[in-house]
């Protein structure tokens, strides 16, 4: 009987601890992200793409073609998606090129306020589609020996 239980109760440890792993998600058709890249890792990714272009996971993905609608992530039939690919590329060799992690200006963030940020999404897109290829009209007066207003004549 004790054998029985002793048994049992080990089944149920063991049954329990492959309840609560957590399996790793094998995505496909990844060509710029790393092949080994985490569910947590891919979320944070896909969450900053998001907020950097102020759109949704449709900008990028496809629908499947079952009953349910889900998102066929795999799939290039997108050209938003062939211009992200082609984007993140330039944005980590642009990184990579001035921004080395392993620099002694670079390496602690803590100590050192001065830090040049490096290059993402957000740098360019600031939460738009398309990132603005001129600066934004002034708003206010202009500086005092600035240029002048359309229309209006330096004294």
């Amino acid at each position: 009987m004790k054998k029985t239980l002793l048994i049992a109760t080990l089944v149920c440890l063991i049954s329990l601890s492959f309840a609560f792993q957590q399996t790793q998600v094998k995505y496909e058709n990844l060509k710029v992200l790393p092949k080994n890249t985490t569910k947590k890792e891919m979320d944070s990714i896909m969450r900053h793409f998001s907020m950097s272009l102020g759109v949704r996971c449709n900008f990028c993905h496809v629908r499947g073609n079952d009953a349910q609608r889900t998102m066929n992530f795999a799939s290039d039939s997108s050209k938003n998606k062939i211009v992200a690919r082609n984007m993140f590329k330039m944005m980590n060799k642009i990184n990579k090129k001035y921004f080395k992690p392993d620099d002694d200006d670079n390496r602690n963030l803590a100590n050192n306020a001065n830090r040049i940020p490096q290059v993402s999404c957000y740098s360019c897109h600031h939460g738009k589609e398309h990132p603005e290829n001129k600066p934004p009209a002034p708003t206010g007066p202009p500086p005092a020996g600035g240029a002048p207003a359309s229309g209006e004549r330096k004294p």
